[in-house]
């Protein structure tokens, strides 16, 4: 099974990641979710596996500029609505490969994920 990175192309931590793959000869595809958008089923999984509090970017320009009364009382089911109508709400990168789920970069998770 193939391994996903999921992202904004123009997005440094995007960028650092695909390096790190690059460089450690791991072959993968890329799902920019500012062109291609995000289906609904498999935001709902990485919510269902990480939590809604681990997948929604928070410091993100797009979320910081919401109104206030947007950003109150989150649960799961709105911020999935913020993040499908806004996929750059959706923390960067998302790697995924099956039943494997990496949110974030970090090269030491994913020599762990990926390498060890």
């Amino acid at each position: 099974m193939g391994i996903t990175i999921h992202g904004i192309r123009n997005c440094d931590t995007i960028k650092k990641a695909r390096a790190w793959l690059d460089a450690n000869g791991i072959a993968h595809d890329f799902h920019d979710y500012k062109i291609s958008g995000i289906e609904p089923e498999k935001l709902q999984s990485w919510v269902r596996s990480a939590g809604w509090e681990a997948v929604l970017n928070r410091s993100s320009t797009t979320f910081r500029k919401l109104p206030e009364d947007r950003k109150q009382d989150l649960d799961a089911a709105r911020a999935m609505a913020l993040m499908q109508a806004e996929p750059s709400m959706i923390r960067r990168p998302v790697l995924t490969r099956g039943n494997l789920l990496v949110i974030g970069f970090d090269p030491a998770r994913y020599t762990k994920a990926l390498l060890g």
